[in-house]
């Protein structure tokens, strides 16, 4: 699984639901950096995924799943939030010990 060239999917196909040109992201990054995101080349940091986001009207969590989702064999979108919900879960009732 190519996790960079994923993301790069991810970001782009949010670009094109919006009708957004790289340019239109330019409060976040150059559109260069966002061609370089898009291309797979480099990996964002977790601030810039939620300016990215943020910019594009998404929860951050819509442009990780894209990147995750379906890349593995037999896992659904519904898969994949059943798992998250769980985990979350787990991590909540981890983090009050």
């Amino acid at each position: 699984m190519n996790l960079r060239r994923n993301f790069g999917r991810a970001l782009r196909a949010a670009r094109r639901l919006r009708n957004m040109p790289q340019e239109a992201l330019d409060s976040v990054s150059s559109r260069t950096y966002i061609s370089t995101l898009e291309r797979g080349l480099k990996s964002p940091t977790l601030d810039k995924i939620d300016q990215i986001a943020s910019e594009l009207n998404m929860h951050p969590l819509s442009l990780l799943a894209f990147s995750f989702v379906g890349r593995q064999p037999a896992q659904t979108i519904d898969e994949v939030l059943r798992q998250v919900e769980a985990e979350y879960l787990l991590l909540v009732e981890a983090d009050r010990d």
